[in-house]
């Protein structure tokens, strides 16, 4: 978990992915020998931060955002969001502007509805503010602000190792209204002919989807995959014998939607870990959901 807790750890909220973009980068340069095979690494700044790393002959794409939630400071002491932040009095906020590093508080006014935070000085407008991390592990869970989606980038950096075929695709903005994933889902179309994708995201515990009952498949949330490729999913999880639930949601959504409105006919399923505490300093995830999320990836790279 030591990866994943540097992950958890870098700012970089929507629209200011550079920081983990580098991360990854020099991870992947570090640790790509041990892995398979080895994968071509395409970026620039024709692809702005984001990365996509070819392996093989591929057929699947697997796509994981790495940006966060977080707030941009106004005017004054105001903060207005980014994505979609719980809003508790109190939080810890980190960030950093010219004149230096920043902790701050978090205050709600419910009436008035205003977020501001409570610092020793004016922090400069349009600084980014994130949640100020703090990782947690026991022998059952791990529990941290942003494992959603640095759980689903630290998924796919796993899957990684053993890849032989098939595409990995880090992207920008999801948080904030995507805009990243549609540039990189049209260069895997027309160059790979690869029209068919995973989503490496976090979800939610619900009243249907439990901590520690294994990975969830999405079967909806806000839009509809094709009905067809969804059962191919579940028919392949089922033969692998990797503990997994099915989710039926409506609302929420993720990387999907760019594919689901692209002029490309993408096929995509959400398959994620269940979270608690969704979008606060305290995303907690079960460790047998994490494991079954990995070794599912594993097993659909190879059959899909």
């Amino acid at each position: 978990m030591k990866l994943l807790e540097q992950l958890c750890r870098i700012h970089a909220p929507s629209g200011n992915e550079k920081n983990l973009s580098e991360f990854l980068l020099n991870y992947i340069e570090a640790h790509k020998v041990q892995w398979k095979s080895q994968p071509v690494i395409v970026k620039g700044d024709a692809f702005q931060d984001c990365i996509l790393l070819i392996f093989g002959k591929p057929r699947t794409a697997i796509f994981a955002h790495m940006d966060s939630i977080g707030f941009t400071v106004r005017y004054g002491n105001q903060l207005v969001k980014i994505g979609g932040p719980q809003t508790e009095t109190g939080y810890k906020l980190v960030g950093e502007d010219t004149q230096g590093k920043i902790e701050c508080t978090l205050h709600y006014d419910e009436e008035e509805g205003e977020l501001t935070y409570n610092y020793e000085r004016q922090i400069e407008r349009g600084t980014e503010l994130v949640f100020k991390c703090d990782f947690r592990e026991t022998e059952e869970t791990v529990q941290s602000c942003y494992m959603d989606n640095r759980l689903g980038v630290w998924n796919a950096l796993k899957v990684a190792e053993t890849l032989e075929n098939g595409i990995i695709a880090f992207g920008a903005w999801e948080e904030h209204g995507g805009g990243s994933v549609a540039y990189m889902a049209k260069y895997i179309y027309e160059q790979y002919g690869v029209r068919q994708a995973l989503i490496s995201d976090i979800t939610w515990v619900t009243e249907g989807v439990h901590p520690g009952k294994g990975v969830a498949i999405s079967m909806r949330d806000s839009l509809i995959p094709r009905r067809a490729y969804v059962q191919k999913i579940i028919s392949i999880a089922k033969e692998s014998g990797v503990p997994f639930q099915l989710e039926v949601e409506g609302a929420g959504g993720s990387d999907a939607k760019e594919l689901q409105h692209a002029a490309y006919p993408w096929d995509w399923c959400f398959v994620g870990a269940p979270e608690d505490n969704v979008h606060s300093p305290d995303e907690i995830v079960h460790k047998k959901d994490i494991e079954s999320m990995v070794a599912l990836y594993r097993v659909l790279m190879e059959k899909l």
